[in-house]
């Protein structure tokens, strides 16, 4: 269909950066409509209708319901939908974001039909390709024909790679988000009386990738890091299903941890504004970290997100319980970084999507 853009998201995050970009394709008004389809890879009971209506989310057009299964036949089942989806919407592009099997699987649908593809996160590299998600977001760039790229390390990435014509340093889209939805947090969140926390009182760590859950040794060696931390700052841990899980095949017991189940997008907002350090092996909230001037302790080896590092406000322990104790004492703020785009990446994604549709 001329100038419809179909965006493919499977996970509350990529919700989340869709929301602000969606609002920006709309504001531009250029005759551009936008369907969005939700492959149902993540199941987040958090996502219900006041999370579309409180941040102004577009409703999905289809939730294709698919979730569960190793990578191959998850990604398998949501190439055969979605290229059934492409076939009878006749998008002019197809618009995905990050890097999880959703995200492949819309980028190869839409290459076989012969419909461009435009990546938002472009470019990002851990160069660990026993991730499965640094295998995703390269396969996708290389496949793509507009690569959005939110700051200068991943330019540099796509220039390496051959990309660089296709490649546009737009800033980064979860910045423009955390500034939008704060605001929408701190009047609708009440998790700080809820736990009776107190401003920069406690550390928030968050525990969930797959190479620290499916290993015995580094999820026993965070579980003492946090048990340490615990022993001189509350640590609130919203904790995972997958790590729920893994702690409770391997009998491991969180000792002088705050457990909580599953936290809305709001309510981690302010979990996250409000905490005095935040342990993490989400590549998302790294940057959440800096965005709120909150130091971070990345539960890996490598970031994608190079930049937190080198300025100061990210460091990275891996599962080691020393490690992690020692950058809990010793982190601080650190320099500003100036490549996020300033609240404006969503504005100009927007306009590269409508002159490449319209």
């Amino acid at each position: 269909m001329k100038n419809l853009i179909l965006t493919i998201i499977g996970a509350r995050p990529q919700f989340i950066k869709a929301a602000v970009v969606s609002r920006a394709l709309s504001d531009i008004g250029t005759g551009i409509s936008e369907e969005i389809v939700h492959t149902g890879q993540h199941h987040d009971p958090n996502m219900s209708e006041i999370f579309f209506a409180d941040l102004g989310i577009p409703t999905p057009a289809v939730n294709l319901g698919i979730r569960g299964g190793g990578h191959g036949e998850m990604t398998g089942r949501m190439l055969a939908a979605l290229e059934q989806e492409m076939l009878s919407r006749k998008p002019a592009m197809v618009l995905v974001y990050g890097d999880t099997n959703s995200t492949l699987a819309g980028a190869l649908a839409a290459t076989k039909l012969h419909i461009p593809v435009a990546h938002v996160e472009a470019g990002i590299r851990s160069f660990n390709r026993r991730m499965p998600e640094e295998v995703n977001r390269v396969l996708t760039d290389h496949v793509s024909v507009l690569l959005l790229a939110p700051m200068k390390a991943a330019m540099d990435n796509l220039a390496r790679e051959g990309l660089a014509p296709l490649a546009h340093h737009v800033g980064d889209v979860m910045y423009d988000a955390a500034l939008s939805f704060s605001e929408v947090a701190r009047k609708r969140s009440t998790m700080l009386d809820q736990l009776s926390l107190l401003p920069k009182s406690y550390a928030l760590a968050t525990v969930h990738r797959a190479e620290n859950t499916d290993d015995p040794a580094k999820l026993a060696g965070i579980v003492g890091g946090l048990e340490r931390i615990a022993g001189h700052c509350r640590v609130i841990l919203p904790l995972h299903p997958r790590t729920r899980g893994r702690l409770r095949e391997l009998g491991l017991i969180i000792k002088g941890v705050e457990l909580l189940d599953p936290v809305s997008y709001l309510d981690m907002i302010i979990l996250e504004q409000n905490a005095r350090v935040i342990l993490t092996d989400s590549g998302g909230i790294q940057k959440e970290a800096y965005f709120h001037g909150v130091p971070c302790v990345t539960l890996r080896e490598e970031t994608e997100w190079v930049e937190t590092v080198s300025a100061g406000w990210n460091q990275l322990t891996g599962a080691d319980a020393e490690r992690m104790f020692r950058a809990f004492q010793s982190a601080s703020p650190g320099r500003p970084i100036d490549e996020y785009g300033g609240g404006i990446a969503a504005r100009r994604i927007a306009t590269l999507l409508a002159k490449r549709v319209s």
